[in-house]
């Protein structure tokens, strides 16, 4: 079992960067794929990127590589979010989530998610 908040999120111009915490709780922690999705309204959730369980692979949706980087302390129980140039576009509430071992860019992968932060970006 494994509780996630999330925090870091606000108000930023374009161009600005942000980065977000997802401080996690648990038993196995480092066992399990972490990763960040994004929902802006009236949007499905979609996927931004995941860190594997060990943190040595990383994976990014097209539409933030190269911009957006996670990083992952298994021993602080902790993974971020680092976004910058950031776009009116990335405007969505973001969330941390936790799933098993095979978890994708799908959302339906993953067992645990966090409350959410929003970022908002401005033009």
């Amino acid at each position: 079992q494994v509780q996630l908040v999330e925090s870091g999120g606000g108000l930023v111009q374009a161009g600005g960067s942000l980065r977000l915490s997802c401080a996690a709780s648990g038993r196995t922690f480092s066992s399990y794929t972490m990763s960040w999705f994004r929902q802006a309204p009236g949007k499905v959730r979609e996927f931004v990127g995941r860190s594997s369980s060990s943190g040595d692979r990383t994976y990014y949706a097209d539409s933030v590589k190269g911009r957006f980087t996670i990083a992952r302390d298994n021993a602080e129980n902790t993974v971020y979010l680092q976004m910058n140039s950031l776009k009116p576009e990335d405007t969505a509430i973001y969330y941390c989530a936790a799933g098993q071992y095979y978890a994708g860019p799908n959302s339906d992968d993953y067992n645990y998610w966090g409350q959410g932060t929003q970022v908002t970006v401005s033009s």
